[in-house]
């Protein structure tokens, strides 16, 4: 084989290469593509939520523990106390109620 041949071939080959590449390059944005339209698909079908309402919900269920933390802990100082000490804050807290706390913590003790 002379020189000019073996060039001849190698361009040959190296445009049968490029061509071989730019097709794969092009098959493989198709399959992605498609791929990218199934997922999306199932994703759609499923019944998420967005990151938008999760951090919401998750704020409004901090807060919730936060309250009954707080509930708690008022009502075991509230067990601590004795008694007739509940039953005069009852009263006060209830002024003229006609079946009040106060009353009815008295006649059970």
């Amino acid at each position: 084989m002379t020189m000019q041949s073996q060039n001849r071939l190698l361009d040959d080959l190296v445009k049968l290469a490029t061509g071989a590449i730019g097709t794969l390059r092009d098959a493989r944005g198709e399959v992605e593509g498609r791929l990218r339209e199934q997922f999306e698909s199932i994703l759609a079908k499923m019944d998420l939520v967005t990151r938008e309402e999760f951090e919401a919900v998750k704020e409004m269920a901090a807060r919730a523990r936060e309250e009954n933390e707080a509930l708690a802990a008022r009502i075991a100082r509230l067990e601590k106390q004795p008694r007739k000490q509940r039953a005069r804050k009852s009263a006060a807290a209830n002024p003229g109620g006609t079946a009040s706390a106060a009353a009815t913590t008295r006649t059970r003790a």
